[in-house]
């Protein structure tokens, strides 16, 4: 009865209603959400002003970072939401969380006198301003994967590439609302993202396609075109704004372009709606409204069929059938996996986070270090949209196992260590291109992977579980390993000099030394990250030898 209304009421006419319940809206819809949810990646730009407003020390801003790090990779409580509750339910959680982490936060370094935070309420609220990404990450990436299941690493790939292209975008609307006047970014990242998706949230579905469209990897395509153009024109305008001063006029013109190239996949969407609009046949699966009851006992009925958790633990089906939760985290693979990330992400990250500290031990101006960290955001969206498109087509015509594409970026990344350990000014550059581009090419890559092993069932939570190592990692290198090092350098070099610290001075360190031993570990580590990755190579080249996309088509 659910799938003759959808129809019937599909068939009545082609106007905007039907476009704006169509697939490809959604991910329309998803990309817009996802281009301003990127707040976690400004946290450079606006965190001297939380130290200098507060009053801390740096020790206290790594410890506010490495809570934002927690917020902003650990979502598996949005995951378990999102296996009972429609997507909308987790983008409206996110939203609201966005606003109250961050709202709280612009009030405490603005002076407000009614909010005279603590250090553990602002690491409290940050993280859970930080904590809505993985919401709007697991409301609209996997509401999309689940819709174009054949097409995951493509869709996966581009809509991570729109994150990573967020700070950016955010950055220019920074300036066209409040010009260079630092106090309102976080004001807003408060409430642009929630704005967005409130609008949006909606138009964000989970359908079941019974004809799978010809020409869906060619769109796919297209989208990608816009994006490349949308990203080499952050590059260009972000470089152009580094080396001369923009009025506030100028800001907005190059926001109104970052808009009109943010907007343009609309004319795709829009015609490819219109083409299928009379032979498309979609079932909804929010085609009548339930309460919250009905709809999880609906769920637990069509989805459970009476399986428990706690049944069969150690006895999990094939690779890419449906795993359980408890199997799918109790399994080798998962293990191989979740080990791979801590290695591998972790050691990009920990580089990531550490440029402006680097370029300054090397002796860089703030506005090259500016430009860095602008060309490594790029390098990260290049990574994504690279490694999605270029895994699904390996995969799909010549049967390379995702696995080895991850193993062979693992160690490229242990290059990029190494140069940054070498030390050569003219190698910085490279280096920073490298480990961003690898950084990027990670997340696709590790969630198509996990999507295909354990099946789409679960995905929102397993999903958000391999994206848990990441932090691990960044605290083992970045705060056990540099952080120790560095201080132990400066320590060596004020001595030197004959200088005694006193309380309250901070650690300065000059030169490679301060780096040097840390990044080699690290390479070495990556590698280690890059042997394990190859154990699933191993494991798994049976399976990617088959038609793992199979099932999708008997289905339908």
């Amino acid at each position: 009865m659910t799938a003759d209304f959808s129809l019937r009421n599909w068939g009545k006419n082609l106007g905007p209603h039907n476009i704006l319940n169509g697939r490809w809206f959604t991910v329309f819809a998803s990309i817009l959400i996802l281009s301003v949810s990127g707040g976690t990646y400004l946290f450079g730009l606006y965190s001297q002003h939380v130290k200098s407003s507060l009053g801390y020390d740096q020790t206290t801003l790594n410890l506010l970072s490495f809570f934002k790090d927690v917020g902003a990779n650990v979502g598996i409580i949005a995951g378990l939401i999102n296996e009972v509750c429609p997507p909308w339910v987790v983008l409206l959680i996110g939203s609201v969380m966005n606003f109250s982490g961050y709202i709280y936060l612009w009030l405490a370094v603005n002076g407000d006198e009614l909010v005279k935070p603590q250090v553990w309420q602002m690491c409290l609220c940050l993280m859970i301003g930080a904590n809505s990404q993985t919401f709007t990450n697991t409301g609209a990436l996997v509401t999309c994967v689940k819709n174009f299941p054949e097409s995951r690493g493509i869709v996966i790939g581009l809509l991570k590439g729109f994150v990573g292209l967020s700070g950016a975008i955010i950055t220019q609307l920074f300036h066209a609302f409040y010009g260079n006047d630092g106090k309102y970014l976080v004001l807003l990242i408060a409430w642009l993202p929630p704005f967005v998706c409130c609008t949006l949230l909606k138009y964000v579905r989970v359908m079941k396609v019974i004809n799978r469209q010809e020409n869906e990897v060619k769109i796919f395509y297209q989208l990608l075109y816009i994006s490349l153009g949308l990203a080499g024109f952050l590059l260009m305008i972000t470089i152009l704004q580094n080396s001369i001063a923009f009025s506030l006029v100028e800001y907005r013109l190059s926001s109104c372009i970052v808009l009109l190239l943010l907007f343009a996949p609309i004319v795709i969407v829009i015609r490819e709606e219109l083409k299928l609009g009379k032979s498309r046949k979609l079932v909804f699966d929010e085609s009548v409204p339930l309460k919250g009851t009905e709809q999880v006992k609906l769920l637990s009925r069509n989805q459970g069929k009476g399986v428990s958790w706690f049944k069969n633990i150690f006895k999990p089906p094939e690779r890419g059938e449906d795993y359980t939760i408890l199997q799918a985290l109790l399994s080798v693979d998962m293990l191989i996996l979740f080990i791979t990330t801590i290695f591998g992400a972790g050691g990009t990250l920990t580089a990531i986070d550490n440029i402006g500290q680097i370029g300054k031990a090397l002796g860089y101006p703030n506005t090259s270090i500016a430009t860095f960290t602008s060309l490594v955001s790029i390098w990260g969206y290049l990574g994504r949209v690279v490694s999605g498109f270029v895994s699904e087509i390996f995969l799909t015509k010549y049967k390379v196992p995702r696995p080895l594409m991850l193993t062979l970026v693992l160690l490229l990344s242990c290059f990029g260590h190494i140069l940054i350990a070498m030390g050569v000014p003219s190698f910085l550059e490279v280096a920073l291109a490298i480990l961003g581009f690898c950084f990027g090419a990670m997340a696709p890559l590790i969630f198509s992977i996990i999507s295909e092993l354990f099946g789409l069932k679960h995905y929102a939570t397993l999903l958000n579980f391999g994206g848990a190592a990441s932090p691990i990692g960044a605290y083992v290198f970045n705060v056990r390993l540099v952080g120790h090092f560095y201080d132990k350098e400066a320590l060596k070099q004020m001595e030197a000099l004959g200088l005694l610290r006193k309380p309250g001075d901070h650690l300065t360190c000059i030169g490679i030394e301060c780096y040097r031993l840390s990044f080699l570990i690290i390479a070495a580590a990556s590698f280690v990250g890059c042997i394990v990755s190859y154990i699933l190579v191993l494991r798994t080249r049976k399976f990617y030898r088959g038609d793992i996309y199979k099932k999708f088509r008997e289905q339908a």
